[in-house]
């Protein structure tokens, strides 16, 4: 690839992309929520928001000064990230905390994004960030399910029109947005059942002491405010 080219694809990314029509925004949105209220399809389509949970414990660990041994994702959309370091303490709780807010907080990222126009950034970021993901994986379920969401977005922002990648990108957006919110009200469920002693909110009690219900308050503090920040962005609101 010459030089010239290579500043094409560069002004190409950085660059703004004009503001799809409203009925392909509220229509995007549409179909996200159809999917993730929707038992079948939501079965299926969770497995990314997994990924962007599992993605999110990872990043966080990262930050924090941990050492990320993996992440594994299973066919059950339940998933598990391994990092070593200080078992108790501010990194431990951030990264247990960043795994049911990450789909959401990506979801506003993605609609500050498309907020200002920059469809083709998004795309590009968000098939970077599944590669950072993929280098971690430790399972060949997981492994497969990063390379086949990774391969459709790179599929679409390199071959795809500019009208099919504006609705890819709110779709998707819309969907963390959406997506976000129903796995922390399922968490919710699953330890009224007493189905879930382990799960994120516990862990977090035991770091803390505060109770998990607090951390199940949290959860859904960010999922919701996301969705309805997120949401104003997407229509312009």
């Amino acid at each position: 690839m010459g030089a010239d080219s290579i500043a094409e694809v560069w002004d190409r990314v950085v660059g703004t992309q004009p503001d799809p029509p409203t009925a392909v925004v509220v229509g995007t949105g549409l179909v996200a929520l159809a999917v993730v209220a929707a038992r079948g399809p939501w079965r299926v389509a969770r497995n990314a928001v997994t990924i962007a949970h599992e993605g999110g414990h990872g990043l966080v660990a990262l930050l924090t000064g941990r050492r990320l041994e993996g992440i594994r994702l299973h066919s059950d959309t339940s998933g598990l990230t391994v990092s070593r370091g200080r078992p108790t303490g501010i990194g431990m709780v951030l990264t247990s905390a960043a795994g049911y807010t990450a789909p959401s907080l990506l979801g506003l990222a993605g609609a500050w994004l498309l907020a200002d126009g920059r469809v083709t950034a998004l795309l590009w970021g968000a098939t970077a960030l599944l590669l950072a993901v993929l280098v971690m994986v430790r399972n060949a379920y997981g492994f497969l399910s990063v390379v086949v969401t990774g391969g459709v977005f790179f599929l679409v922002s390199w071959f795809a029109g500019a009208e099919v990648q504006a609705a890819f990108a709110y779709g998707v957006v819309w969907f963390l947005l959406l997506g976000g919110v129903r796995p922390v009200f399922e968490l919710q469920g699953k330890r009224r059942r007493g189905e879930a002693p382990d799960s994120d909110a516990d862990q977090l009690a035991r770091l803390t002491n505060a109770p998990a219900a607090l951390w199940l308050l949290l959860f859904h503090a960010v999922t919701l405010c996301s969705l309805t920040g997120g949401g104003r962005w997407l229509l312009g609101l």
